[in-house]
Protein backbone atom coordinates (compact mmCIF):
# COMPACT_ATOMS: atom_id res chain seq x y z
CA UNK A 1 0.00 0.00 0.00
CA UNK A 2 1.49 3.12 -0.59
CA UNK A 3 1.71 6.03 1.67
CA UNK A 4 -0.23 9.50 0.82
CA UNK A 5 1.28 12.45 2.81
CA UNK A 6 -1.12 15.81 2.39
CA UNK A 7 -0.95 19.38 4.35
CA UNK A 8 -2.16 18.14 7.52
CA UNK A 9 0.30 15.36 7.75
CA UNK A 10 3.25 17.38 7.10
CA UNK A 11 1.83 20.48 9.60
CA UNK A 12 1.32 17.40 11.94
CA UNK A 13 5.08 16.44 11.35
CA UNK A 14 5.97 20.41 12.30
CA UNK A 15 7.12 20.47 8.44
CA UNK A 16 4.85 22.93 7.17
CA UNK A 17 4.60 23.99 3.34
CA UNK A 18 6.34 26.75 3.87
CA UNK A 19 9.73 24.92 4.97
CA UNK A 20 9.21 22.62 1.91
CA UNK A 21 9.92 25.62 -0.54
CA UNK A 22 13.61 25.93 0.54
CA UNK A 23 14.05 29.32 -1.81
CA UNK A 24 17.54 29.41 -0.85
CA UNK A 25 18.18 27.53 -3.75
CA UNK A 26 17.01 30.66 -6.21
CA UNK A 27 16.16 27.94 -9.43
CA UNK A 28 14.30 25.43 -7.52
CA UNK A 29 10.66 26.38 -8.01
CA UNK A 30 11.72 26.23 -11.73
CA UNK A 31 13.22 22.73 -11.21
CA UNK A 32 9.43 20.32 -11.86
CA UNK A 33 10.96 17.03 -11.73
CA UNK A 34 11.56 17.87 -7.86
CA UNK A 35 8.25 19.44 -7.42
CA UNK A 36 6.03 19.57 -10.79
CA UNK A 37 3.28 22.79 -9.40
CA UNK A 38 2.74 23.66 -13.67
CA UNK A 39 5.63 25.54 -13.87
CA UNK A 40 7.43 26.44 -17.56
CA UNK A 41 11.25 25.66 -16.81
CA UNK A 42 11.91 28.83 -18.47
CA UNK A 43 10.46 27.42 -21.77
CA UNK A 44 7.31 28.07 -23.44
CA UNK A 45 4.63 25.72 -22.08
CA UNK A 46 3.94 24.47 -18.47
CA UNK A 47 3.58 21.46 -17.16
CA UNK A 48 1.06 19.07 -15.18
CA UNK A 49 1.35 19.61 -11.61
CA UNK A 50 2.03 16.33 -9.59
CA UNK A 51 4.10 14.93 -12.88
CA UNK A 52 7.57 14.84 -10.89
CA UNK A 53 9.70 12.37 -8.56
CA UNK A 54 7.81 13.03 -5.56
CA UNK A 55 10.54 14.18 -2.84
CA UNK A 56 9.05 16.88 -0.50
CA UNK A 57 8.42 15.06 2.65
CA UNK A 58 12.09 13.79 1.66
CA UNK A 59 13.63 16.78 1.23
CA UNK A 60 11.91 18.00 4.22
CA UNK A 61 13.05 15.28 6.17
CA UNK A 62 16.82 15.96 5.30
CA UNK A 63 17.29 12.53 3.35
CA UNK A 64 19.68 13.80 1.02
CA UNK A 65 21.52 10.98 -0.05
CA UNK A 66 24.41 11.51 3.33
CA UNK A 67 27.14 9.14 3.36
CA UNK A 68 26.32 7.45 -0.06
CA UNK A 69 28.81 8.13 -3.21
CA UNK A 70 27.95 8.91 -6.53
CA UNK A 71 29.85 8.08 -10.05
CA UNK A 72 28.80 9.95 -12.84
CA UNK A 73 30.44 8.19 -15.89
CA UNK A 74 30.78 10.72 -18.57
CA UNK A 75 32.09 13.46 -20.34
CA UNK A 76 33.39 14.40 -17.19
CA UNK A 77 32.19 16.93 -14.37
CA UNK A 78 33.50 20.37 -13.54
CA UNK A 79 34.09 19.76 -9.81
CA UNK A 80 35.08 22.64 -8.71
CA UNK A 81 31.36 23.96 -9.83
CA UNK A 82 30.14 26.43 -6.90
CA UNK A 83 26.87 24.15 -6.41
CA UNK A 84 29.12 21.13 -6.80
CA UNK A 85 32.27 21.36 -4.74
CA UNK A 86 30.49 21.12 -1.63
CA UNK A 87 29.42 17.36 -2.56
CA UNK A 88 32.22 16.15 -4.77
CA UNK A 89 34.98 13.67 -2.67
CA UNK A 90 38.16 12.01 -4.20
CA UNK A 91 37.70 9.32 -6.53
CA UNK A 92 37.65 11.20 -9.31
CA UNK A 93 39.37 10.11 -12.86
CA UNK A 94 41.14 12.28 -15.52
CA UNK A 95 41.37 9.19 -18.48
CA UNK A 96 43.22 11.55 -20.76
CA UNK A 97 45.31 13.36 -18.60
CA UNK A 98 45.87 11.24 -15.98
CA UNK A 99 44.99 13.52 -13.46
CA UNK A 100 42.04 13.41 -10.59
CA UNK A 101 40.29 16.21 -12.09
CA UNK A 102 37.90 14.91 -14.63
CA UNK A 103 37.64 17.93 -16.82
CA UNK A 104 34.25 18.23 -18.60
CA UNK A 105 34.91 18.73 -22.33
CA UNK A 106 32.76 21.46 -23.73
CA UNK A 107 33.75 20.44 -27.05
CA UNK A 108 31.20 17.48 -28.46
CA UNK A 109 28.97 17.19 -25.15
CA UNK A 110 28.82 21.17 -24.25
CA UNK A 111 28.77 19.79 -20.24
CA UNK A 112 26.62 16.94 -20.25
CA UNK A 113 28.79 14.79 -17.43
CA UNK A 114 28.13 18.54 -15.26
CA UNK A 115 24.53 18.78 -15.82
CA UNK A 116 23.73 15.50 -15.11
CA UNK A 117 25.76 15.52 -11.49
CA UNK A 118 23.41 18.50 -10.20
CA UNK A 119 20.57 16.56 -11.51
CA UNK A 120 21.99 14.28 -8.84
CA UNK A 121 23.44 15.86 -6.38
CA UNK A 122 23.39 19.75 -6.56
CA UNK A 123 24.09 21.29 -3.14
CA UNK A 124 20.81 21.81 -1.67
CA UNK A 125 20.04 25.22 0.29
CA UNK A 126 23.47 27.03 -0.02
CA UNK A 127 21.90 30.16 -1.83
CA UNK A 128 23.47 28.58 -5.09
CA UNK A 129 21.12 27.93 -8.12
CA UNK A 130 20.01 24.40 -8.22
CA UNK A 131 19.59 21.36 -5.95
CA UNK A 132 20.21 17.45 -6.86
CA UNK A 133 17.71 14.83 -5.93
CA UNK A 134 19.91 13.85 -3.30
CA UNK A 135 21.75 17.50 -2.22
CA UNK A 136 23.72 15.99 0.06
CA UNK A 137 25.31 12.80 -1.68
CA UNK A 138 28.68 13.13 -2.14
CA UNK A 139 30.13 13.09 -5.93
CA UNK A 140 33.07 11.51 -7.95
CA UNK A 141 32.95 12.03 -11.73
CA UNK A 142 34.56 10.42 -14.52
CA UNK A 143 35.92 11.36 -17.85
CA UNK A 144 35.19 7.92 -19.05
CA UNK A 145 33.34 8.77 -22.22
CA UNK A 146 36.75 10.85 -23.84
CA UNK A 147 38.83 7.62 -23.47
CA UNK A 148 36.16 4.20 -23.57
CA UNK A 149 39.13 1.92 -22.93
CA UNK A 150 38.53 -1.20 -20.67
CA UNK A 151 41.10 -0.04 -18.56
CA UNK A 152 38.99 3.29 -18.12
CA UNK A 153 35.92 1.05 -17.53
CA UNK A 154 36.97 -0.88 -14.98
CA UNK A 155 38.83 2.18 -13.05
CA UNK A 156 34.98 3.82 -13.76
CA UNK A 157 32.44 0.76 -12.79
CA UNK A 158 33.50 -0.09 -9.29
CA UNK A 159 36.96 -2.58 -10.19
CA UNK A 160 39.07 -0.92 -8.78
CA UNK A 161 40.12 0.59 -5.08
CA UNK A 162 39.25 3.97 -6.09
CA UNK A 163 35.91 3.28 -6.86
CA UNK A 164 34.70 0.23 -4.52
CA UNK A 165 33.48 2.05 -2.26
CA UNK A 166 30.81 3.72 -4.83
CA UNK A 167 27.31 2.85 -4.13
CA UNK A 168 25.28 4.29 -7.37
CA UNK A 169 27.04 4.32 -10.93
CA UNK A 170 25.08 6.26 -13.46
CA UNK A 171 25.42 5.76 -16.88
CA UNK A 172 24.01 8.26 -19.18
CA UNK A 173 25.52 7.06 -21.93
CA UNK A 174 24.49 4.09 -24.89
CA UNK A 175 24.49 3.43 -28.13
CA UNK A 176 22.46 2.23 -30.68
CA UNK A 177 22.87 -0.25 -33.51
CA UNK A 178 21.52 -0.77 -36.75
CA UNK A 179 23.38 -4.51 -36.95
CA UNK A 180 22.36 -7.54 -34.73
CA UNK A 181 24.90 -8.34 -31.90
CA UNK A 182 26.27 -11.61 -31.20
CA UNK A 183 26.22 -11.87 -27.45
CA UNK A 184 28.23 -14.87 -26.04
CA UNK A 185 30.51 -13.91 -23.13
CA UNK A 186 31.28 -18.20 -23.08
CA UNK A 187 33.63 -16.97 -26.30
CA UNK A 188 34.10 -13.41 -25.49
CA UNK A 189 36.37 -12.39 -22.77
CA UNK A 190 35.21 -8.44 -22.67
CA UNK A 191 31.40 -8.93 -22.42
CA UNK A 192 32.51 -11.94 -19.60
CA UNK A 193 34.36 -9.52 -17.78
CA UNK A 194 31.51 -7.06 -18.08
CA UNK A 195 28.79 -9.56 -16.57
CA UNK A 196 31.42 -10.43 -13.88
CA UNK A 197 32.47 -6.81 -12.77
CA UNK A 198 28.83 -5.94 -12.85
CA UNK A 199 27.61 -8.81 -11.09
CA UNK A 200 30.35 -8.63 -7.89
CA UNK A 201 29.47 -4.83 -7.56
CA UNK A 202 26.35 -5.48 -7.56
CA UNK A 203 26.57 -7.68 -5.13
CA UNK A 204 29.58 -7.40 -2.95
CA UNK A 205 30.60 -3.86 -2.56
CA UNK A 206 30.49 -1.73 -0.02
CA UNK A 207 30.84 -4.97 2.47
CA UNK A 208 28.08 -6.71 0.74
CA UNK A 209 25.65 -4.19 0.59
CA UNK A 210 26.35 -3.86 -3.22
CA UNK A 211 25.72 -0.90 -5.30
CA UNK A 212 23.29 -0.30 -8.34
CA UNK A 213 24.26 0.76 -11.81
CA UNK A 214 21.76 3.01 -13.35
CA UNK A 215 21.47 3.38 -17.35
CA UNK A 216 19.53 5.59 -20.00
CA UNK A 217 17.15 3.95 -22.33
CA UNK A 218 18.83 5.57 -25.15
CA UNK A 219 17.13 8.59 -27.27
CA UNK A 220 16.16 7.08 -30.55
CA UNK A 221 12.42 6.79 -30.75
CA UNK A 222 12.21 8.71 -33.85
CA UNK A 223 15.85 8.30 -35.09
CA UNK A 224 18.87 7.88 -33.98
CA UNK A 225 23.19 8.03 -34.62
CA UNK A 226 24.89 5.20 -35.38
CA UNK A 227 28.14 7.28 -35.30
CA UNK A 228 28.59 8.03 -39.06
CA UNK A 229 24.99 8.96 -40.14
CA UNK A 230 21.37 9.19 -38.35
CA UNK A 231 18.82 6.30 -39.16
CA UNK A 232 15.53 7.62 -39.64
CA UNK A 233 12.08 5.84 -41.04
CA UNK A 234 11.43 5.98 -44.73
CA UNK A 235 8.48 8.33 -43.96
CA UNK A 236 9.94 10.85 -41.65
CA UNK A 237 10.86 13.58 -44.12
CA UNK A 238 7.29 12.92 -45.95
CA UNK A 239 5.77 14.55 -41.95
CA UNK A 240 5.58 9.79 -41.24
CA UNK A 241 6.40 8.82 -37.66
CA UNK A 242 7.39 5.23 -38.28
CA UNK A 243 3.91 4.02 -37.75
CA UNK A 244 3.99 5.05 -33.95
CA UNK A 245 6.87 2.45 -33.31
CA UNK A 246 10.24 3.12 -32.45
CA UNK A 247 13.33 3.02 -34.35
CA UNK A 248 15.60 2.24 -31.53
CA UNK A 249 14.04 -0.17 -29.25
CA UNK A 250 16.24 0.04 -25.95
CA UNK A 251 16.79 -4.29 -26.43
CA UNK A 252 18.03 -3.28 -29.46
CA UNK A 253 21.71 -2.71 -26.86
CA UNK A 254 23.36 -5.71 -25.40
CA UNK A 255 24.16 -3.22 -22.55
CA UNK A 256 20.80 -2.50 -21.96
CA UNK A 257 20.38 -6.07 -21.44
CA UNK A 258 22.45 -6.52 -18.47
CA UNK A 259 20.32 -7.57 -15.59
CA UNK A 260 22.56 -5.07 -13.15
CA UNK A 261 22.02 -2.16 -15.37
CA UNK A 262 18.47 -0.52 -13.86
CA UNK A 263 17.63 0.76 -16.91
CA UNK A 264 15.27 3.94 -17.36
CA UNK A 265 13.25 5.86 -20.48
CA UNK A 266 12.12 9.25 -20.05
CA UNK A 267 8.64 11.10 -19.26
CA UNK A 268 7.88 14.72 -19.86
CA UNK A 269 6.42 17.68 -17.33
CA UNK A 270 2.39 16.15 -18.33
CA UNK A 271 3.96 12.98 -17.11
CA UNK A 272 3.63 11.39 -20.78
CA UNK A 273 6.95 9.31 -23.13
CA UNK A 274 9.06 12.45 -24.50
CA UNK A 275 9.51 12.22 -28.11
CA UNK A 276 12.76 10.66 -28.21
CA UNK A 277 12.80 8.17 -25.31
CA UNK A 278 13.78 4.41 -26.20
CA UNK A 279 11.20 2.07 -24.70
CA UNK A 280 11.39 -1.73 -24.09
CA UNK A 281 10.68 -5.03 -22.54
CA UNK A 282 13.79 -4.24 -20.27
CA UNK A 283 13.25 -0.50 -19.05
CA UNK A 284 12.61 -0.69 -15.29
CA UNK A 285 11.23 2.84 -14.56
CA UNK A 286 10.56 6.07 -16.76
CA UNK A 287 11.52 9.35 -14.69
CA UNK A 288 11.80 12.87 -15.97
CA UNK A 289 13.99 13.78 -18.77
CA UNK A 290 12.18 16.71 -20.06
CA UNK A 291 11.75 17.79 -24.00
CA UNK A 292 13.71 19.93 -25.14
CA UNK A 293 13.61 23.25 -22.80
CA UNK A 294 12.35 25.86 -25.45
CA UNK A 295 8.83 25.17 -26.32
CA UNK A 296 8.35 22.50 -23.45
CA UNK A 297 10.33 22.27 -20.62
CA UNK A 298 13.44 20.09 -19.98
CA UNK A 299 16.26 20.01 -16.38
CA UNK A 300 17.08 23.43 -14.84
CA UNK A 301 20.70 21.99 -13.77
CA UNK A 302 24.32 23.05 -13.31
CA UNK A 303 26.10 23.78 -16.67
CA UNK A 304 29.49 24.80 -17.71
CA UNK A 305 30.22 27.91 -15.44
CA UNK A 306 30.48 30.95 -17.61
CA UNK A 307 28.79 32.40 -20.67
CA UNK A 308 31.88 30.86 -23.26
CA UNK A 309 31.38 27.10 -22.70
CA UNK A 310 28.53 24.92 -22.00
CA UNK A 311 24.99 24.97 -23.25
CA UNK A 312 24.21 28.31 -21.71
CA UNK A 313 26.05 30.77 -23.35
CA UNK A 314 26.32 34.36 -23.90
CA UNK A 315 25.24 33.51 -27.83
CA UNK A 316 22.15 31.70 -26.48
CA UNK A 317 20.27 34.81 -25.53
CA UNK A 318 16.50 34.21 -25.99
CA UNK A 319 16.94 30.57 -26.63
CA UNK A 320 14.75 30.30 -23.26
CA UNK A 321 13.95 32.61 -20.21
CA UNK A 322 17.07 31.60 -18.26
CA UNK A 323 19.72 31.57 -20.99
CA UNK A 324 22.33 33.91 -22.53
CA UNK A 325 23.36 35.96 -19.36
CA UNK A 326 19.89 37.06 -17.74
CA UNK A 327 18.58 37.96 -14.57
CA UNK A 328 18.34 34.66 -13.50
CA UNK A 329 21.97 33.58 -14.21
CA UNK A 330 24.13 36.39 -15.18
CA UNK A 331 27.21 33.94 -14.85
CA UNK A 332 25.60 31.30 -17.33
CA UNK A 333 26.45 28.45 -14.67
CA UNK A 334 22.87 26.55 -15.18
CA UNK A 335 21.32 25.39 -18.10
CA UNK A 336 17.56 24.48 -19.02
CA UNK A 337 17.80 22.68 -22.20
CA UNK A 338 19.28 19.23 -20.50
CA UNK A 339 16.75 16.49 -21.58
CA UNK A 340 17.65 12.80 -22.77
CA UNK A 341 17.05 9.98 -20.91
CA UNK A 342 20.14 11.09 -20.10
CA UNK A 343 18.49 13.26 -17.68
CA UNK A 344 16.15 10.71 -16.73
CA UNK A 345 19.36 8.35 -15.47
CA UNK A 346 20.64 10.96 -13.03
CA UNK A 347 16.69 11.54 -11.75
CA UNK A 348 16.45 7.97 -10.78
CA UNK A 349 20.17 7.92 -9.66
CA UNK A 350 19.22 10.63 -6.92
CA UNK A 351 16.42 8.82 -5.81
CA UNK A 352 18.09 5.48 -4.80
CA UNK A 353 21.13 7.24 -3.30
CA UNK A 354 18.54 8.92 -1.60
CA UNK A 355 16.50 5.74 -0.25
CA UNK A 356 20.19 4.27 0.94
CA UNK A 357 20.65 7.04 2.84
CA UNK A 358 17.41 6.66 4.78
CA UNK A 359 18.39 3.05 5.46
CA UNK A 360 22.60 2.25 5.08
CA UNK A 361 21.44 -1.87 5.82
CA UNK A 362 19.75 -2.03 2.67
CA UNK A 363 21.28 -3.94 -0.13
CA UNK A 364 21.23 -2.56 -3.42
CA UNK A 365 18.89 -5.03 -4.76
CA UNK A 366 17.00 -4.52 -2.03
CA UNK A 367 16.48 -0.23 -2.75
CA UNK A 368 15.78 -1.64 -6.36
CA UNK A 369 13.01 -3.47 -5.19
CA UNK A 370 11.78 -0.72 -3.35
CA UNK A 371 11.72 1.74 -6.27
CA UNK A 372 10.38 -0.71 -8.43
CA UNK A 373 7.32 -1.65 -5.70
CA UNK A 374 6.59 2.30 -4.97
CA UNK A 375 6.35 3.14 -8.19
CA UNK A 376 3.66 4.82 -9.74
CA UNK A 377 1.67 4.60 -12.73
CA UNK A 378 1.68 7.69 -15.36
CA UNK A 379 0.14 8.27 -18.48
CA UNK A 380 -2.61 5.88 -17.27
CA UNK A 381 -4.91 5.77 -20.13
CA UNK A 382 -2.03 5.18 -22.82
CA UNK A 383 -3.26 2.79 -25.41
CA UNK A 384 0.01 1.08 -26.30
CA UNK A 385 0.75 0.70 -30.27
CA UNK A 386 -1.43 -1.12 -32.54
CA UNK A 387 0.31 -1.75 -36.38
CA UNK A 388 -1.52 -2.50 -38.78
CA UNK A 389 -0.13 -4.52 -41.83
CA UNK A 390 -1.45 -6.40 -44.96
CA UNK A 391 -1.42 -10.29 -44.72
CA UNK A 392 -0.03 -12.60 -46.72
CA UNK A 393 -3.66 -13.33 -48.45
CA UNK A 394 -4.71 -9.46 -48.77
CA UNK A 395 -6.70 -8.64 -45.72
CA UNK A 396 -5.75 -5.96 -43.58
CA UNK A 397 -4.96 -7.04 -39.97
CA UNK A 398 -3.82 -5.13 -36.35
CA UNK A 399 -0.90 -6.42 -34.09
CA UNK A 400 -0.52 -5.16 -31.05
CA UNK A 401 3.33 -4.40 -31.30
CA UNK A 402 3.17 -2.18 -27.34
CA UNK A 403 0.76 -3.28 -24.76
CA UNK A 404 -1.70 -0.62 -23.24
CA UNK A 405 -0.95 -0.99 -18.96
CA UNK A 406 -0.75 -4.74 -18.19
CA UNK A 407 -0.91 -6.35 -14.78
CA UNK A 408 1.11 -9.58 -14.70
CA UNK A 409 0.48 -12.73 -12.61
CA UNK A 410 1.69 -11.37 -9.51
CA UNK A 411 0.19 -8.10 -10.21
CA UNK A 412 2.63 -5.88 -10.90
CA UNK A 413 1.67 -3.39 -13.64
CA UNK A 414 4.07 -3.13 -17.12
CA UNK A 415 4.55 -0.58 -20.04
CA UNK A 416 7.10 -1.00 -22.20
CA UNK A 417 7.02 2.30 -22.18
CA UNK A 418 7.23 2.76 -18.75
CA UNK A 419 8.15 0.02 -16.92
CA UNK A 420 6.64 -0.45 -13.60
CA UNK A 421 6.03 3.74 -13.84
CA UNK A 422 8.06 7.08 -11.57
CA UNK A 423 9.72 6.58 -8.89
CA UNK A 424 8.28 7.53 -5.97
CA UNK A 425 10.68 8.95 -3.61
CA UNK A 426 8.69 9.76 -0.83
CA UNK A 427 6.94 6.35 -0.70
CA UNK A 428 10.08 4.31 -1.44
CA UNK A 429 11.71 6.57 1.34
CA UNK A 430 9.16 5.90 3.95
CA UNK A 431 8.98 2.19 3.05
CA UNK A 432 12.61 1.94 3.63
CA UNK A 433 12.46 3.52 7.15
CA UNK A 434 10.26 0.67 8.11
CA UNK A 435 12.14 -1.99 6.04
CA UNK A 436 15.08 -4.46 7.27
CA UNK A 437 15.17 -6.53 3.79
CA UNK A 438 13.04 -6.98 0.74
CA UNK A 439 14.66 -9.84 -1.61
CA UNK A 440 16.56 -13.29 -0.49
CA UNK A 441 19.28 -13.73 -2.17
CA UNK A 442 19.52 -13.64 -6.18
CA UNK A 443 20.16 -16.71 -8.30
CA UNK A 444 20.76 -17.26 -11.59
CA UNK A 445 19.57 -20.31 -13.83
CA UNK A 446 22.17 -21.69 -16.16
CA UNK A 447 21.28 -20.90 -20.13
CA UNK A 448 18.95 -23.80 -21.14
CA UNK A 449 18.51 -24.28 -24.62
CA UNK A 450 15.54 -25.50 -27.28
CA UNK A 451 16.45 -26.19 -30.88
CA UNK A 452 13.18 -24.88 -32.76
CA UNK A 453 13.29 -25.09 -36.49
CA UNK A 454 10.02 -23.39 -37.06
CA UNK A 455 9.05 -21.63 -40.24
CA UNK A 456 8.05 -17.60 -39.66
CA UNK A 457 5.54 -17.25 -41.83
CA UNK A 458 5.69 -13.68 -44.04
CA UNK A 459 2.85 -11.55 -43.31
CA UNK A 460 0.92 -13.22 -41.12
CA UNK A 461 -0.11 -13.21 -37.23
CA UNK A 462 0.52 -16.78 -36.70
CA UNK A 463 4.09 -16.49 -36.72
CA UNK A 464 6.16 -19.31 -35.14
CA UNK A 465 6.72 -20.25 -31.98
CA UNK A 466 8.94 -22.52 -29.66
CA UNK A 467 8.34 -23.57 -26.22
CA UNK A 468 10.86 -24.32 -23.64
CA UNK A 469 10.13 -26.19 -20.35
CA UNK A 470 11.70 -24.51 -16.98
CA UNK A 471 11.92 -26.83 -14.02
CA UNK A 472 12.96 -23.92 -11.56
CA UNK A 473 10.82 -22.57 -9.01
CA UNK A 474 12.63 -19.48 -9.02
CA UNK A 475 10.09 -16.09 -8.32
CA UNK A 476 11.28 -14.02 -11.65
CA UNK A 477 13.01 -10.82 -11.96
CA UNK A 478 14.18 -10.42 -15.23
CA UNK A 479 13.95 -13.17 -17.90
CA UNK A 480 16.90 -12.90 -21.12
CA UNK A 481 16.99 -14.68 -24.11
CA UNK A 482 18.89 -15.50 -26.80
CA UNK A 483 17.53 -15.63 -30.10
CA UNK A 484 19.73 -16.94 -33.49
CA UNK A 485 16.92 -17.00 -36.24
CA UNK A 486 17.02 -16.82 -40.34
CA UNK A 487 15.38 -14.01 -41.70
CA UNK A 488 15.95 -11.43 -44.47
CA UNK A 489 14.27 -8.68 -43.36
CA UNK A 490 14.42 -8.23 -39.19
CA UNK A 491 12.74 -4.54 -39.18
CA UNK A 492 9.71 -6.87 -40.14
CA UNK A 493 9.62 -8.92 -36.92
CA UNK A 494 8.05 -8.44 -33.56
CA UNK A 495 9.36 -10.60 -31.15
CA UNK A 496 7.12 -12.25 -28.24
CA UNK A 497 7.49 -13.98 -24.80
CA UNK A 498 4.93 -15.73 -23.06
CA UNK A 499 5.32 -17.15 -19.41
CA UNK A 500 3.82 -19.88 -18.01
CA UNK A 501 1.56 -17.53 -16.58
CA UNK A 502 0.08 -15.83 -20.47
CA UNK A 503 1.78 -12.90 -19.70
CA UNK A 504 3.11 -11.91 -23.05
CA UNK A 505 6.22 -9.60 -23.48
CA UNK A 506 7.22 -8.14 -26.21
CA UNK A 507 11.23 -7.56 -26.72
CA UNK A 508 11.50 -6.64 -29.72
CA UNK A 509 9.01 -4.12 -31.82
CA UNK A 510 8.84 -4.48 -35.89
CA UNK A 511 9.80 -1.32 -37.48
CA UNK A 512 12.45 -1.15 -35.60
CA UNK A 513 16.39 -0.12 -37.05
CA UNK A 514 18.21 -2.92 -37.48
CA UNK A 515 18.49 -2.06 -41.11
CA UNK A 516 22.44 -3.48 -41.20
CA UNK A 517 21.12 -5.75 -43.60
CA UNK A 518 20.15 -3.23 -46.40
CA UNK A 519 24.28 -2.63 -46.02
CA UNK A 520 25.63 -5.90 -45.55
CA UNK A 521 23.84 -8.50 -47.26
CA UNK A 522 26.13 -11.52 -44.93
CA UNK A 523 23.80 -10.10 -42.05
CA UNK A 524 21.42 -13.51 -43.00
CA UNK A 525 19.38 -12.47 -39.58
CA UNK A 526 20.18 -13.61 -35.66
CA UNK A 527 22.96 -15.20 -33.84
CA UNK A 528 22.74 -15.23 -30.63
CA UNK A 529 20.83 -11.51 -30.07
CA UNK A 530 20.51 -11.23 -26.46
CA UNK A 531 16.88 -9.17 -25.37
CA UNK A 532 15.51 -9.13 -21.35
CA UNK A 533 12.25 -8.23 -20.45
CA UNK A 534 11.15 -7.10 -16.44
CA UNK A 535 7.39 -7.86 -17.44
CA UNK A 536 7.12 -11.18 -15.82
CA UNK A 537 8.43 -9.49 -12.32
CA UNK A 538 6.91 -11.57 -9.54
CA UNK A 539 5.48 -14.33 -11.57
CA UNK A 540 6.82 -18.46 -10.60
CA UNK A 541 9.38 -19.23 -13.54
CA UNK A 542 7.98 -22.91 -13.60
CA UNK A 543 6.55 -24.46 -16.33
CA UNK A 544 6.06 -23.59 -20.38
CA UNK A 545 7.42 -20.34 -22.15
CA UNK A 546 6.67 -19.77 -25.30
CA UNK A 547 8.31 -17.84 -27.95
CA UNK A 548 7.02 -16.35 -31.10
CA UNK A 549 8.13 -14.26 -33.96
CA UNK A 550 5.82 -12.74 -35.45
CA UNK A 551 6.32 -11.19 -39.23
CA UNK A 552 4.31 -7.91 -39.96
CA UNK A 553 4.63 -7.27 -43.29
CA UNK A 554 4.69 -8.51 -46.59
CA UNK A 555 5.16 -5.33 -48.89
CA UNK A 556 7.90 -5.84 -51.87
CA UNK A 557 10.22 -3.09 -50.24
CA UNK A 558 10.45 -1.31 -47.27
CA UNK A 559 12.72 1.67 -46.50
CA UNK A 560 14.66 3.60 -44.32
CA UNK A 561 16.51 6.99 -44.63
CA UNK A 562 20.54 7.78 -43.62
CA UNK A 563 21.11 11.09 -43.31
CA UNK A 564 24.41 12.20 -43.10
CA UNK A 565 24.02 15.68 -43.96
CA UNK A 566 21.45 18.17 -45.02
CA UNK A 567 23.48 17.50 -49.02
CA UNK A 568 23.54 13.76 -48.42
CA UNK A 569 20.30 12.21 -47.72
CA UNK A 570 19.91 8.55 -48.98
CA UNK A 571 16.67 6.32 -49.18
CA UNK A 572 17.84 2.96 -48.74
CA UNK A 573 15.30 0.20 -49.74
CA UNK A 574 15.24 -3.20 -48.47
CA UNK A 575 13.17 -6.45 -50.65
CA UNK A 576 11.06 -8.19 -48.60
CA UNK A 577 12.16 -11.58 -47.65
CA UNK A 578 11.81 -14.37 -50.36
CA UNK A 579 11.36 -17.20 -48.31
CA UNK A 580 9.67 -17.59 -44.84
CA UNK A 581 12.15 -16.71 -41.72
CA UNK A 582 13.22 -19.81 -39.60
CA UNK A 583 13.72 -20.40 -35.54
CA UNK A 584 16.78 -22.06 -35.40
CA UNK A 585 17.06 -21.67 -31.55
CA UNK A 586 17.51 -20.13 -28.84
CA UNK A 587 18.58 -19.91 -24.88
CA UNK A 588 16.57 -18.31 -21.61
CA UNK A 589 18.38 -17.56 -18.38
CA UNK A 590 16.19 -16.45 -15.30
CA UNK A 591 17.11 -13.85 -12.44
CA UNK A 592 15.41 -14.37 -9.16
CA UNK A 593 14.83 -16.04 -6.52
Amino acid sequence: MKVQFNKLTLAMLGLGLSSMALASDPLYPQQWHLHNTGQDGFSASSGTPGQDLNTQLTQAFGIAGVGVKVAVIDTGVQIDHPDLAQNVVTGSLNFMEDTGYPADYPFDYHGHGTSVAGLIAAVGNNNEGVRGVASSASLVGYNYLGAQSMEAWLASHGATKESADVRVFNQSYGFSPIDPITYLPETDPELALIEQVTADVSANAQYGRGAVFVKSAGNGYRYFNTGNFFVLPGDFFAGGNNLGLPMHNSNQSYDNVNYFNFVTSATDANGQRTSYSSVGSNVWVSAPGGEYGRDFPAMVTTDLMGCEDGSNTSAGLGENQLHGGTEYDPSCDYTSTMNGTSSAAPNTSGVIAAVMSTNHALSARDVRALVVDTARKTDNDHPGVALDFVNAQGETVSYQAIDAWQENAAGYAFHAYYGFGTPDLDAAMSKARMTNSVLPQLQTTEWQNVTADVAIPDASLAGGESVMKVESNLTVEQVQVRLTLDHARLPDLAIELISPAGTRSVLLTPRNGLVGQALNPEITGFDSQIMASNQFYGENAKGDWTLRAVDTNGEEVFSFIAYINRDNIFQIPLNNNAEDGVIKSWDMRIFGH
